[in-house]
Parts: C-alpha cells; structure tokens; sequence
C-alpha cells in the first residue's frame, strides 16, 4: 500500500506550525515569502510610479525616502536572501541526497519562528514611523534619524538568526545524512551551492549582527563608535556591513548557480560540463567572497592602495562565476533543449546575469567606478545580478520543483506567457537605467533633470509590464493546485537525482526504502541502461 504523501498528514493549522517535516517548512517559508515579495514589489512600483515625472506631487521626499528603504530592506532581507536557500533547499536538499530530513527538524522550524518574528518587527517600524536611512542603513545619518531605525534594525538582526540556524542545519545534512554510495563526488550540484551557501551564512551572518548591535547602541547610549566627536568613524560601519553584504551577494545568487546547473543537463539532455569545476567554483566563490568588500567604498576616501587590491580582488572572484557560464554553455552545446518553462527560465538567467556579471567589472575598476558611483547605474546593475540571476533562478528552480512539491503540473502556456512578460518587463526596466546612470542621474534621489524623463517613463512602463508578468505567473502557478494529483508522473522532467525516484508529492519519511546511489547524478546514459 502506497504511504501517503506529506500533503495527506492531519492538515489543521496546528499540524502545520508544529511540524517538524523539512518539506512542510519549506511550503510554510513558500507562503510567508510570497507574502514579503509581494509587498517589496508594491513599493517597487510606487517607487516607479513617483519616478515617473521629475516633480510628482504624490509624496514628499521623506515618503520616498521611507518607501525605497521599505523596498530595499524587505526585498533584501526577507525575499532574496532566505528564499531559494529556505524554500527550495529545505524541500530539495535531504531528498537530493537521500535523507528523510535534514540533521535537525526543530531547529528548521525554529529558523522559521525566527525569521516571521524578525520579519513582523520590521513591518512595525511602519507603526512607528518607517526608516529612511535606505536599506544599508549607513552612518551618521542613521544615528539622526529621526525615523524608526531601531526597530527595523533590530527587525534584520532577529531574521539573521533564522538565516545562521540554516545554515548550520544545511552543513549538518550534507555531512552526516547522505545516502549509501553518494560521495562528495556523486552530490548533486544544487547541493554543492547549498553547502558553499551556509558556510558563507554561518560565517558572515554574525558580523552583520553585531554591527547592528553597534548601531542600536550609537542611537540608544550615543557611545560615539560612529561619531567623529568622539573618535568613532562613520566609515567604520561600512567596513562592517559590506563585510558582511557582499558575501551576502552570493548567499542570493549561489543558490541560484546551483538551481541553473541542474536544469540545463536536464533539458539539454547531456551531462553536465566540468561537474568539478563547478563545484568547486562554489567554494571558491564562499571563499573570496569575504575578500572584496571593499570595492562598494571605493569613493570614500579610504587608501589608494587599499582601492587597488580590492579592484583586483573583485576581478579575481569573477572567475569561478565565469567558470559556471563557459561550462553551463558547453553543456548546451550540441544538446538536445527542450523549452520547458523552468529551462526557459534558466536561458533568461544566464542572459541576465552575463549582462549584470559584465556590468560589475565597471564598478570594480577604479577609473570607471568613480564616475558611475552612486547613480543608477550601480541601480541597473544590482537588480540585473540579483533579480535577473537571483530571482530566475529561483522561479527556474519552483518551475521544475513545483510538480515534485504538490504532485501537480501547471499550464505551459501560461507559465511561458509569463515568462516573455517578465523577460520583456525586466528589460524595460533596468536597462534605461544603465544610460541614465551613465548620463549622471544620481540614486536615491526623489526628484530628477527633466532630461532624465524620457528613459524614467519606459523604465516605469518596463515595472508594469513585469508586475503584469508576475501576477500571470502567480495565478498559473496557483491554478495548478486545482489539478488531479493522480495525473502526474512521478518524473515528468526524465531527471536523474533522487528526489524524482519518490512519489510527487513525496511521502512523510521521503522514500519507502533506504536509496542506494550507483552512479552521478547527471550520468543519463548509466541511468537509461539501469532502467532497461
């Protein structure tokens, strides 16, 4: 008799918020996220709506001031950073490596408490009156502000600790709970970025939060660790925090590496390129990650010599990112595609991200940063790597998972619909933003030339066209709940890690039977004579 899946479990509120199944947070993660995105997006688009003509008398500059910092904050730290790790990687992982959960159940789900407390202190500070010092929070003004910066503040440090228990829950997994016969070697490579993923949160995650500890008492006891007066240094905080948000850069986007390089051996048909290059391109990132936080503050009058060495830092760490691209293209090549949705997916993050890759190389040499520093073309460019890499990724990797997760496939052509409206959408968008940075338009500012207006207008016509793309996104998505779970094969995709070996939607404990691994993950041939 066939186990019933997760899903079929008692079903009432309290099964769900005392759970201890890994597939269940991660739904429980999918839904609070969704949540968060969807507000970062209505901010997005009254940003947009503001921006549409210099002098727009919906706002004024302190409501703008707190809605991009809303924006910022809620996108950052609540949608990109935890999502793929927290929804797809809590679901995926111990079913890639053949685990019934990962190594510790109750502090998944206290990392879940964690970040829905964090996250509601945060959207306190809209009681109290929302921060407007943006999302990097930077000193002195953050320590003048009259707004809620405290509560936001100590709102990003609660949610830290949901992204630090991951972490070690993810390390502990890989370690200690893989499957009879899989080596390191036999991992699947979303594993791979998960694993390089949590050393970079463990690590770097504590760093942020004592900085924000320094932060709360600067406004609180005005200890003067900031404060020229009394010896501090402003500067210091940046030091600080890019120490810790630049590895957090590829806390957003490793996952989504991960997520790319299992679609295209999948709808490519072949296996993967330099499977360790790829890998340990992973760990190479993790590693120099932590090397280059000083090219955000190239114009802040730190050393000369210190701007040169992080300059040639941040070149050095695009080269493990430039390993991924060349042997995910040589994956491609000659392979038979076949353009399903979360391939398409995958082809529009690796045309998004060479264009976000290649545009941070003019922020990390000196010459060209210090023209283009703080205007929209750093705007462009970081939307291009998170949203463009980060976020595809991410709706790749739901597109291929969804069937596995709640046993039901969604309309092709809706989802591909959706997937040329945001593709359009996001250009239009972001890349006007490219020229008006290139032209002088500085960042943050509510107001603007009447010059800059003409690209401001198809930048906000670019927002809607991809608000429209995620909305049609999002109903075709949720429409699929409606469908018979019994119609769907338990691999639609012909895919070769473990996760397809069980019943869509899985069972409580994952597998019937203990798996044993025979062979790579991305071995198709070996998998076809197995099967024959």
């Amino acid at each position: 008799m066939q186990e019933s899946s997760y899903l079929d479990q008692p079903r009432g509120l309290k099964s769900w918020l005392l759970t201890l199944d890994h597939k269940r947070i991660a739904i429980l993660y999918l839904i609070a996220v969704a949540i968060y995105f969807l507000a970062g997006s209505v901010f997005a688009l009254l940003i947009r709506t503001i921006l549409a003509r210099p002098e727009n008398p919906l706002v004024t500059a302190q409501h703008y001031n707190q809605i991009f910092t809303l924006h910022g904050a809620i996108m950052i730290f609540l949608f990109i950073i935890p999502a793929t790790p927290a929804i797809l990687g809590n679901f995926a992982l111990p079913l890639m490596i053949g685990a019934r959960d990962v190594a510790f159940p109750r502090l998944n789900l206290a990392s879940w408490y964690t970040y829905i407390i964090g996250s509601l202190v945060i959207l306190y500070s809209l009681h109290s009156g929302a921060a407007d010092t943006g999302w990097t929070f930077y000193t002195p003004y953050s320590t003048q502000s009259n707004s809620s910066v405290i509560t936001t503040t100590l709102g990003v440090f609660i949610a830290g600790f949901s992204s630090v228990f991951t972490g070690i829950n993810f390390i502990a997994t890989v370690h200690k709970l893989r499957a009879p016969g899989m080596t390191w070697f036999k991992m699947p490579l979303f594993v791979w970025s998960l694993y390089a993923t949590s050393i970079i949160q463990v690590l770097a995650t504590p760093v942020l939060a004592i900085t924000l500890v320094l932060l709360i008492l600067e406004r609180v006891f005005g200890v003067g660790i900031f404060d020229p007066k009394m010896g501090g240094d402003p500067v210091l905080f940046q030091h600080f925090f890019w120490f810790y948000s630049h590895p957090a850069v590829y806390i957003m986007i490793l996952p989504a590496m991960g997520v790319i390089s299992e679609l295209i051996p999948v709808f490519a048909r072949r296996k993967i390129f330099g499977y360790s290059a790829i890998a340990f391109s992973s760990l190479a990132i993790a590693f120099l990650s932590f090397l280059v936080w000083g090219h955000h503050m190239f114009v802040s009058g730190e050393a000369e010599i210190a701007s040169v060495i992080f300059s040639l830092l941040t070149f050095l760490v695009a080269i493990p990112s430039g390993v991924k691209i060349f042997n995910w293209t040589a994956t491609l090549y000659k392979g038979r595609i076949s353009f399903d949705p979360p391939m398409v997916y995958a082809l529009m993050f690796l045309f998004l991200f060479a264009i976000g890759g290649l545009t941070g190389l003019f922020l990390g040499a000196l010459a060209s940063d210090v023209h283009v520093s703080d205007t929209y073309f750093v705007v462009a460019h970081f939307h291009y790597v998170m949203m463009g890499g980060a976020m595809m990724g991410l709706l790749g990797g739901l597109h291929f998972w969804w069937p596995k997760i709640f046993g039901r496939m969604y309309s092709r052509f809706w989802s591909l619909t959706a997937a040329v409206l945001v593709f359009i959408g996001f250009n239009l968008t972001f890349f006007p933003q490219f020229i008006l940075g290139m032209k002088g338009m500085p960042r943050r500012y509510y107001t603007y030339l009447p010059q800059y207006k003409p690209l401001n207008v198809l930048s906000t016509v670019g927002a809607y066209v991809l608000g429209v793309g995620l909305v049609v996104l999002v109903w075709c998505l949720l429409a699929s709940l409606k469908r018979k779970r019994q119609t769907l094969s338990n691999n639609p995709w012909n895919a070769g890690t473990l996760e397809w070996t069980t019943t869509s939607p899985p069972p409580t404990q994952n597998f019937k039977t203990q798996p044993v691994v025979k062979h790579g993950p991305y071995d198709y041939e070996e998998m076809v004579a197995e099967r024959t």
